[in-house]
């Protein structure tokens, strides 16, 4: 019996190990290098068509020239250039436009290499990033730090990395977001912490506070009345505890997800901006925010926003998730290959199991797609009275499939009402005019930086086409289909492999931020 037992206890020990062994090997495998295209001094485009994101109007037949990363010149055929001075692409019968822009992303440690060759292979060339730092180094979220590193790793071609314009701080939600050990500041449960705060993320080089959710509403205030002073701005969620009205009043340039005008256009709004439990309240009032929503009220706030340039950045693919919860084809996504094997287990099939009870529940049956419904009803809405309307997806989120989700956003917004033009309008020129680099990027024309995609077919005749491409230009360099297609077969090798996901699994649980947000 001894023996037995004895032997038991040796292969339990053996195997614990062998498993700590296969988890060191995991933690220590190196990761891969993406391997980077050629950069040429000066790139000919050739005999392509130009899409003029501004008018409408496309410029056939043009010849586009680049020299370093900027457009030198677009001309007329013929051209008197000596094709063997220039890396010549041929763009008979193809569409030239801007490099795409996704407004809300949560990129993190591992994105280089599971995130940015995905944006690329799918013409998304800036991003702005949502996510960061408390004061600390986290093994999960990238900072401003890590996203400044890559913009000059892409400026001196050492990444493969999309463009990273306008850093944010991490979000700022009371003491909701922030774990015990760090300092106090980031709270900001009292005012007094507000200038803390601000000239911590200055120093960091951060250009906008993200407000959350629960954010002590005296403090929301007192950010934004200080941080012009100190070169930010504020965006991001709405305060439950403030108005619609209020905070566009007092600045936030830019609101994020598809619930905005709900949280103020339905009969118990005032209520809900005292409750002490505004979460609880929220759930309770989603039925009536989808059936009861008073869009006399809604138009008066998007006038406003029309009249304060105020940005909506809707990510309605955020709400579509928790609509189609049942839908087995949307459940069962071909992207899916991109996505950590255990991300999937872990973190997207809990949510979706959750969001699928209750769509079965008879207290949540059809409010899921009431408020999905609702939501490209208030876009629509939203874009007839001018509001300014960019794309974003909110990568790392479930079903959020980095540089994939774009084109399906760009794709919901023309459902939403907006025509093709000022669906890629959203997704081009309006947020580098945002961001302040409208005479960098975001069109093409001469002088500009040469972030531009090549697609086989108009995306004017049809949207769709925005996912026909032929190659990436960044930074003027250029990424041909084969090497796009070489991406999305590595990443999709990456994301099943063992050591990715050990490496993934390590850094989420080493990350108090996420231990933070998971336990609440």
């Amino acid at each position: 019996m001894k023996r037995k037992v004895f032997k038991t206890l040796k292969f339990v020990l053996i195997s614990f190990v062998v498993f700590g062994l296969f988890i060191i090997a995991g933690l220590l495998w190196p990761m891969p290098e993406i391997a980077l295209p050629e950069k040429h001094k000066s790139i000919l485009i050739k005999d392509i068509n130009i899409i003029d994101v501004h008018t409408g109007d496309i410029l056939k037949n043009r010849n586009v020239w680049i020299v370093g990363n900027r457009i030198q010149a677009i001309d007329s055929l013929p051209t008197d250039k000596n094709d063997a001075d220039h890396f010549t692409i041929d763009g008979h019968g193809k569409y030239l436009i801007p490099g795409l822009w996704d407004m809300h992303t949560h990129s993190t440690q591992h994105s280089k290499w599971l995130h940015h060759p995905l944006y690329i292979a799918n013409g998304v060339t800036s991003i702005r990033d949502l996510s960061g730092q408390m004061g600390k180094e986290d093994s999960y979220w990238a900072g401003t730090q890590d996203r400044l590193s890559w913009n000059q790793k892409l400026e001196n071609h050492e990444q493969v990395t999309p463009r990273y314009v306008l850093q944010s701080s991490y979000q700022i939600n009371g003491d909701n977001s922030v774990p015990s050990g760090y300092p106090k500041f980031f709270s900001v449960e009292d005012v007094k912490d507000v200038p803390l705060l601000l000239e911590y993320y200055q120093k960091e080089g951060v250009d906008f506070i993200k407000v959350y959710s629960d954010i002590p509403v005296a403090s929301y205030k007192q950010i934004a009345k200080e941080a012009p002073k100190y070169g930010m701005h504020i965006a991001g969620h709405k305060p439950l505890g403030v108005s619609l009205e209020e905070a566009i009043g007092l600045g936030q340039r830019s609101f994020e997800h598809g619930r905005v005008f709900m949280f103020d256009c339905f009969p118990n709004a005032d209520k809900l901006l005292i409750a002490k439990d505004k979460k609880a309240m929220y759930y309770e009032s989603k039925k009536s925010m989808s059936e009861n929503f008073d869009t006399i009220k809604a138009e008066r706030l998007m006038d406003l926003m029309q009249e304060r340039n105020t940005h909506w950045v809707p990510t309605i693919q955020m709400l579509k998730i928790s609509a189609f919860a049942n839908d087995q084809n949307y459940i069962e996504n071909p992207n899916l290959k991109y996505i950590p094997t255990l991300r999937k287990k872990l973190w997207w099939n809990p949510d979706v199991g959750r969001a699928a009870e209750y769509n079965k529940s008879n207290e949540g049956r059809g409010i899921n797609m009431k408020l999905y419904e609702s939501a490209k009803f208030q876009i629509g809405m939203a874009h007839k009275k001018g509001v300014p309307i960019m794309t974003g997806t909110d990568v790392t989120d479930s079903y959020a499939f980095p540089g994939f989700a774009l084109h399906t956003e760009i794709e919901e917004l023309t459902v939403c009402g907006l025509s093709n033009l000022e669906a890629l309008r959203a997704s081009t020129i309006i947020p580098a005019t945002y961001s302040h680099v409208e005479n960098e990027l975001g069109s093409v024309e001469k002088g500009k930086i040469a972030d531009l995609v090549i697609l086989e077919r108009n995306p004017l005749e049809k949207i769709e086409n925005t996912t026909s491409i032929s190659g990436v230009i960044l930074n003027g360099v250029y990424y041909n289909q084969e090497a796009l297609e070489a991406y999305k077969e590595d990443i999709a090798s990456l994301a099943s492999s063992f050591h990715m996901n050990v490496k993934f699994i390590f850094s989420l649980l080493g990350s108090p931020l996420i231990r933070k947000q998971f336990a609440d």
